[in-house]
C-alpha cells in the first residue's frame, strides 16, 4: 500500500475516534519512534559478551524460573 492512500486510510479511521481514543494512539505512536530512535544495533563481539554475562550469571544462579515469574506476576 502506497504512503497516500495509508494516509487517507488513517485519517479515515482518524476522525471516527474519540478524544481519548485519540490521545492513547497517540501516545503509541510517540513511543513507537521513540523506540526506534532509541535503539542501537550492536555488532557480534557485543552481542556474545552479552550472552556470556548472562550465562556467568545463570551458572551463579541469578535467575528465576519459571514458576516464581509467574508468582511474582500474581501478587504484582
Amino acid at each position: 500500500m502506497e504512503i497516500i492512500s495509508i494516509d487517507k486510510e488513517f485519517g479515515k479511521y482518524w476522525t471516527l475516534l474519540t478524544v481519548n481514543e485519540k490521545e492513547s494512539l497517540l501516545s503509541v505512536a510517540k513511543n513507537y519512534v521513540q523506540l526506534k530512535e532509541d535503539a542501537v544495533p550492536i555488532n557480534l563481539k557485543q552481542y556474545n559478551k552479552e550472552i556470556e554475562d548472562a550465562m556467568q550469571r545463570m551458572d551463579k544462579g541469578e535467575f528465576y524460573t519459571h514458576e516464581e515469574v509467574v508468582q511474582m506476576s500474581k501478587t504484582g
